[in-house]
């Protein structure tokens, strides 16, 4: 992993493999020779992958069941010795913070509390402002729970309540608080990313990233119930379902759920990221920005990768497209940083085709690694593009995350969207860019820096019909007159 300059991390690689040392700890608490080959084996495996990337330093950390093991410090140094690698033990409070710091940086999400269930521990941080006020380390984990408490196959109802009871108990003994009123859950881990994925294969959904996905209480007591109610057998057969948790998910997700009715929260945020982010994030970001910085930091990168996006043209259609929006005052903050976001990072779909730069943009942007917005946001970006490219497109696709409201304010920055692409790309790169709006009756004019008549007939019937206004377009000087929005 690296980090921009601007912020945004960025993966290099990746590799996994689910060591499940938590079954590994013998009736004396000791981790086992086998568990050790495993570890080592899966140590080498990460190491070539990080050389290969260009890795230029290696961080290594063990968790819960190495912190437990009554060898543990025995199991490091044999570590350090077969492996060439040093590897750190995390308390539980480090545990919880780190993966409050890769969770959260990357979601738009102010206040709340963050949990993260592993193999032996769950972790829960409470934050207010990005910044964590408490955090708890529980023995909850997958494996832990299963193994104490689901014996039956499928688990018998008893066992499910035991295990939900013990849950909630713990986490009102160690004193987590029920969210407030402004806060949310967020969630982290190989156990919760498993439950988004199976949920999301169960409906429409336009965005195939995990990260952001949102789970409502409901749909997520009944996914649990579909999980705990089948036979391992089955179990396995579950759209989304990961083989390798079949037989850990059902304590897991039970223990999700119990956490999710016992905090108040009326859903789940899954986070793509965790531990591993937040240690890259907190070795090389001084402190968490704030969202918006986030979201400007990783539309630039993204941006970035694509030899067609031009940075002086996009800045030039950004800076047309929001002074015509300011200029037409329609309702939506929210869809004016949606607007600027679509115009800075429009030119990214020419790199596949110029015709349907459009289509293939949006489609680019829902499955881009965009940090710091939520799911609607993004469906809010890519549907505005497609509108702007296409007068009527459908936009079915994105039902399942924008309403009417969001789509009449898409109608709107859509036309201004399109306007300032047409009006910039008339423009010479390095030549002012002036243009000046002002309202005449039941019309609008439009005056800018070209030197013959323009008439975008289309767009004009577009303005019309979504502002309620005629756009007449006229040509000015090419030096600003006074009062125009200079844009340079």
């Amino acid at each position: 992993m690296t980090v921009t300059e601007q912020g945004h991390l960025e993966i290099l690689s990746d590799a996994r493999v689910a060591l499940r040392l938590m079954r590994d700890l013998d009736v004396a608490g000791r981790l086992t020779e086998d568990a050790l080959d495993r570890t080592v084996g899966a140590l080498h495996d990460f190491m070539a992958v990080a050389a290969g990337s260009g890795a230029r330093r290696t961080i290594a950390l063990a968790t819960a069941a190495v912190r437990e093991a009554t060898n543990g410090a025995e199991f490091i140094d044999a570590l350090r010795a077969r492996a060439g690698l040093e590897v750190h033990v995390i308390s539980g409070d480090e545990e919880a913070r780190l993966a409050f710091s890769g969770a959260v940086n990357g979601l738009p999400i102010e206040h709340g509390t963050l949990i993260d269930i592993g193999g032996g521990s769950l972790e829960v941080a409470h934050f207010r402002n990005r910044r964590v006020q408490h955090s708890w380390t529980l023995p909850l984990g997958a494996l832990r729970l299963t193994d104490r408490f689901l014996a039956g196959d499928p688990p018998r109802a008893s066992e499910i309540a035991a295990l939900q009871e013990h849950v909630t108990r713990m986490l009102r003994e160690a004193g987590v608080p029920a969210l407030l009123d402004d806060e949310r859950l967020v969630g982290t881990g190989g156990t919760i990313r498993n439950l988004a994925k199976m949920h999301r294969a169960t409906v429409m959904y336009p965005i195939p990233r995990l990260h952001g996905y949102t789970i409502g209480r409901k749909s997520l007591r009944d996914l649990v119930q579909r999980i705990a109610g089948r036979p391992l057998s089955r179990r396995m057969t579950l759209p989304g379902m990961s083989t390798d948790r079949a037989d850990s998910i059902a304590g897991g997700a039970l223990a999700v759920q119990a956490a999710l009715e016992a905090l108040g929260a009326p859903d789940l945020t899954v986070s793509g990221q965790g531990l591993r982010e937040g240690v890259v994030y907190e070795e090389l970001i001084d402190a968490m920005p704030a969202t918006a910085e986030v979201r400007r930091a990783s539309v630039d990168a993204i941006a970035r990768r694509f030899s067609t996006w031009d940075e002086e043209r996009a800045r030039r259609r950004t800076a047309i497209a929001l002074a015509l929006w300011d200029e037409m005052r329609p309702n939506g903050d929210e869809t004016r940083e949606v607007l600027e976001h679509a115009t800075t990072i429009l030119d990214i779909g020419r790199s596949v085709d110029y015709y349907r730069r459009w289509e293939h943009a949006a489609e680019i942007i829902v499955s881009a690694d965009l940090h710091g917005f939520s799911h609607r946001a993004i469906a809010m970006m890519a549907a505005l593009i497609v509108r702007a490219g296409n007068r009527r497109p459908g936009l079915d696709l994105y039902s399942s995350l924008i309403d009417g409201r969001d789509r009449r304010n898409i109608g709107r920055g859509a036309v201004l969207l399109a306007l300032a692409d047409e009006v910039e790309r008339r423009i010479p790169l390095g030549a002012p860019v002036s243009v000046q709006l002002s309202r005449a009756g039941a019309g609008v004019v439009l005056l800018l820096p070209v030197p013959h008549d323009w008439a975008p007939v289309e767009l004009a019937n577009r303005f019309q019909r979504v502002f309620g206004r005629e756009l007449v377009v006229e040509p000015s000087d090419t030096v600003p007159p006074r009062g125009a929005m200079s844009l340079r």
